[in-house]
């Protein structure tokens, strides 16, 4: 017999309010099964193609600039360190970190997603023109630079109202393929924003409007760009989209005998939750390093100019967004028969052999910057992987001066020093990391990143269970956002003392660790559930 479900208990809560005609129930002895009308599905479904394009121009904002960081922190400031481009990156994140949980919050306080949604954007929008207009500050323009990059990655703190709001609006059997859309989404933008950043190339620099108060070069105009796309998504948060709940009977959870104002109350698996925030840190980690160190380490091993490696880089990290998009598509099949949590593990062992693919071999080195070469002060033969070179010492005879024209370089010269700077002692005794070893790790992180991404926030989803998620998205989005703090600035810090091979082993060791952790806690990590008509307990058994 069918009966109309009230409204506060029906499949979906949208705004504006549905009528009562527009949800029924059909009663089975198996349970409910619910109907949606037809209507409130396209507006629904329309709302979260919002979201998609939410966190693909987010991500696009992001990795537009990507490639370009390096070449142009060194044009705002000629003598900044690898060091300093850990913390320029890592700016990004710290500010993604103070925002995450406040736009959660915010938003299930407010009990809409639009809202915060709406100031983000317009915190990411002056953002970026205060980005592309670095130098026309006399004083501090490093400092403007990080302080731009942090409010850019402020503005990003939506992710975790997108998440959310996702989370929210679809069932469980909609959540892992809805989810793998929005990381595809996430990816294209990755595969945009270097694609873009590198068709801005032969804009060059000082670029073709170079006056006080307006520069258009190819440092600057992907930050303009940015600013344009986010005005677009405001445009489309105002005019099409709407905000939509589902509260469904998928968790065996009687919701017509409860009173809606207890689902809050109920706890998901305390360990489940902190070890998915674990899991989570991990995979951005993984990430930040990645995206960190293959501007610096291109332009070490392989002496490309500043140019060059934003060129290059950026068509590698666009084939990349392209691998990540196949990954998407290909876990959205493979999730319907296998575990997710045996795909999350896969993942991670990808991202371990990546790594472990760049580790360096060999008896060729770098070319080095070193001008004047004594050739009295020479290594040991048998270095080991860890040699420590005296401070009295110079690098040995192989090493070779490499300059190397660079129209556009920011001191002004004619010409561009390329090759290992030799304030990098490990350049003596540490192998090239070969071209080959670089494209074929990187293809390896292309697909075990986005699939253990995918894969961690999609679990984390439905340990959470009915509940709003929105404050517990946002801590997710900032043990993420920790992560891709902490990741530069750890990558900075290890390959200036060390080099790649030590960077490389410490995050073959800590993929590693992960794996066995993942193993340990692999049966909590399970959607939330409770049985019918019984109260929720505290944790999943």
């Amino acid at each position: 017999m069918k009966r109309k479900v009230n409204e506060r208990t029906s499949l979906l809560k949208s705004h504006p309010p549905a009528s009562d005609d527009d949800y029924y129930d059909h009663s089975t002895s198996n349970g409910s099964t619910f109907i949606e009308n037809p209507q409130v599905r396209r507006s629904r479904w329309r709302s979260i193609r919002v979201m998609y394009l939410t966190m693909f121009l987010s991500s696009v904002s992001f990795s537009i600039c990507m490639s370009s960081i390096w070449p142009y922190l060194k044009v705002l400031d000629p003598t900044a360190t690898t060091d300093l481009l850990g913390w320029v990156v890592a700016s990004y994140s710290i500010g993604q970190l103070i925002a995450s949980p406040v736009f959660g919050k915010m938003a299930n306080w407010l009990g809409r997603s639009r809202d915060p949604l709406v100031v983000s954007l317009i915190i990411n929008i002056l953002a970026n023109i205060l980005y592309a207009y670095l130098e026309d500050i006399q004083h501090s323009r490093v400092i403007c630079l990080i302080a731009a990059r942090t409010l850019i990655g402020f503005g990003a703190g939506n992710v975790a109202v997108v998440r959310s709001y996702l989370s929210g609006a679809t069932t469980i059997k909609e959540r892992t393929s809805a989810m793998a859309n929005l990381s595809a989404f996430q990816a294209i933008g990755f595969i945009i924003g270097p694609g873009i950043q590198t068709a801005m190339v032969p804009i060059g620099y000082p670029g073709p409007v170079h006056v006080t108060g307006m520069r258009i070069n190819l440092y600057t105009a992907p930050a303009f760009l940015s600013s344009l796309v986010g005005i677009l998504n405001l445009v489309l948060l105002f005019t099409v989209f709407r905000e939509h709940r589902v509260l469904d009977a998928e968790y065996n959870f009687n919701i017509q005998d409860k009173d809606p104002e207890e689902i809050p109350n109920y706890k998901p698996d305390t360990l489940a939750v902190i070890a998915s925030n674990f899991i989570f840190f991990v995979v951005l980690f993984i990430f930040a390093v990645f995206e960190t160190i293959g501007t610096p380490l291109t332009m070490d091993m392989y002496a490309w100019t500043r140019a060059h490696a934003t060129l290059y880089n950026g068509i590698i990290l666009a084939v990349g967004g392209v691998v990540a998009i196949l990954v998407f598509i290909v876990i959205k099949i493979l999730s319907k028969k296998v575990n997710e949590r045996y795909l999350l593990i896969g993942g991670l062992v990808c991202c371990f052999f990546g790594f472990f693919v760049y580790l360096p071999w060999g008896h060729n080195y770098p070319s080095s910057q070193m001008a004047n070469i004594s050739p009295e002060h020479t290594l040991p033969q048998n270095r080991s992987w860890f040699t420590v070179i005296p401070s009295d010492k110079t690098v040995p005879p192989h090493f070779n001066f490499s300059t190397t024209a660079a129209p556009g370089n920011s001191s002004g010269g004619n010409t561009e020093v390329t090759g290992c700077p030799d304030t990098y002692r490990w350049c003596a005794y540490t192998p090239i990391v070969t071209l080959a070893q670089f494209l074929g790790g990187t293809a390896l992180i292309c697909i075990g990143y986005p699939t253990g991404n995918v894969m961690s926030y999609t679990l984390y989803s439905k340990i959470l269970g009915p509940k709003p998620q929105g404050t517990m998205m946002g801590f997710l989005t900032a043990s993420g956002s920790l992560a891709r703090t902490v990741g530069p600035i750890f990558v900075s810090l290890i390959y200036n003392a060390f080099g790649p091979r030590v960077t490389f082993v410490a995050m073959c060791g800590m993929t590693f660790l992960t794996v066995i952790f993942i193993a340990l806690v692999f049966k909590r990590l399970v959607p939330f559930s409770f049985e019918k008509g019984i109260e929720p307990p505290n944790s999943v058994k």
